[in-house]
């Protein structure tokens, strides 16, 4: 009898503690820029020397969450969810530049809005880098 209390109670444990992390850490949707977005042009399209200031912006302040090669496996990253995106796939490259630049700017938990902090011209070079990590 008294073990059977105690396998209830480590059961009913067990569950309690599978519902707490569950509740903490629920998943994310997939991340999607409203339609409007997509009319969003890139002044800066195939702009060699723009994908080059971008990959030193790139460098500077993504390549800790989105790794050196942006595949989404940065050191500061992994204990983040959802995770990092990895740029080198075809869900991220086949959005719009549009929708990227409007990601950029509004951001979602963990990610920060750049909306203030990087100039608009920044984040048009930024996503012309990212267009070379394509696989």
């Amino acid at each position: 009898m008294k073990t059977t209390k105690i396998l209830v109670g480590l059961v009913l444990t067990s569950f309690v503690y599978v519902l707490s992390i569950a509740f903490t850490n629920p998943p994310q949707d997939k991340w999607v820029a409203p339609k409007s977005a997509d009319k969003i042009i890139n002044p800066l399209k195939n702009d060699i020397n723009a994908a080059a200031s971008g990959k030193k912006l790139f460098k500077m302040m993504c390549s800790v969450c989105h790794g050196v090669k942006g595949k989404g496996d940065g050191m500061a990253g992994a204990g983040l969810t959802p995770k990092p995106t990895d740029f080198t796939n075809n869900d991220f490259q086949s959005q719009t530049d549009g929708a990227i630049f409007w990601k950029l700017a509004k951001g979602r938990t963990p990610m920060a809005s750049y909306e203030s902090s990087i100039p608009e011209n920044k984040r048009w070079q930024l996503i012309n880098y990212l267009r070379t990590l394509k696989k």
